[in-house]
C-alpha cells in the first residue's frame, strides 16, 4: 500500500506560480513511477507530468516549459513547480504512485497506468 496527501494548492493571479507537493508513504521503494494529472471544471482528468525512479521527466505539451516535476528521496515527497500559470491551468490536480515500472525509458501518461492515488488539491487561476 502507498498513502499520497497532496498539498500546495490556492489561488493564485495569472502569470503567478504555486508548487505543488506530494508526500508518499508506504510502500514507496523499488522501480516506480509518480505522476500529476488534473481535471478542470466540466472537463475529463489530464496527464500533467511524470517522473520514475530513475529522475527521468515526461509533461503535456501543455504544460511543457511552464512546469518542473520533482522529488526529494529522502522526503519520499514530489514537487510540481507551476509557473507562468493560466486561467485554463485551474483544476484539481492529483498526484499518482505506479509500481513496479518495468523500464526506465517507459513513461506512463495514462491515469489507468497508476496504482494509488492523492485526495487532491485545488488550484485556481485568475484572470
Amino acid at each position: 500500500q502507498v498513502q499520497l496527501v497532496e498539498s500546495g494548492g490556492g489561488l493564485v493571479q495569472a502569470g503567478g506560480s504555486l508548487r505543488l507537493s506530494c508526500a508518499a508513504s508506504g510502500r514507496t521503494f523499488g522501480n516506480y513511477a509518480m505522476g500529476w494529472f488534473r481535471q478542470g471544471p466540466g472537463k475529463e482528468r489530464e496527464f500533467v507530468a511524470t517522473i520514475n525512479w530513475s529522475e527521468r521527466t515526461f509533461y503535456a505539451d501543455s504544460v511543457k516549459g511552464r512546469f518542473t516535476i520533482s522529488r526529494d528521496n529522502a522526503k519520499n515527497t514530489v514537487y510540481l513547480q507551476m509557473n507562468i500559470l493560466k486561467p485554463e491551468d485551474t483544476a484539481v490536480y492529483y498526484c499518482a504512485f505506479k509500481i513496479n515500472v518495468p523500464n526506465r525509458f517507459i513513461y506512463y501518461s495514462g491515469g489507468g497506468s497508476y496504482d494509488y492515488w492523492g485526495q487532491g488539491t485545488q488550484v485556481t487561476v485568475s484572470s
